[in-house]
């Protein structure tokens, strides 16, 4: 669990970095939900089938991919997108880089799963 600090300075850097996306991912996060929680629990980890001691999971989006979308998902539970604050923070510990910097990343890599891009595509475009 964060302390009190951490959680603020992550949500006032999260705004801003929401803030600065084009408008058309605004859109898209109005669709979308946005979950925020400071880390992913136990049974999550395991549906995934990550052991998250070894793994650290920034982010996650929960869905099916525009790319891969038909009439047959219709009648499905709406896709939402998720971002760990303590893993984020984490990272950014290791790599001396910016909250605000690997917040967009992180963001911007579950947008493109949404998209329908794959890991080895993200990558290459940065957000790996």
């Amino acid at each position: 669990m964060l302390d009190d600090a951490p959680r603020h300075a992550f949500d006032a850097s999260l705004e801003e970095v929401i803030a600065a996306l084009p408008e058309d991912l605004h859109a898209l996060l109005e669709e979308v939900p946005l979950i925020v929680e400071d880390e992913p629990s136990w049974s999550l980890a395991a549906g995934l089938r990550l052991d998250p001691r070894r793994v650290e999971l920034l982010g996650l989006h929960w869905g099916v991919p525009l790319t891969r979308r038909s009439v047959d998902h219709g009648y499905r539970l709406p896709d939402q997108m998720m971002l760990f604050r303590g893993p984020i923070i984490r990272q950014v510990e290791r790599t001396e880089g910016s909250l605000a910097g690997q917040i967009r990343i992180t963001l911007l890599h579950e947008v493109g799963h949404h998209f329908g891009l794959d890991e080895q595509q993200l990558r290459r475009l940065g957000y790996g």
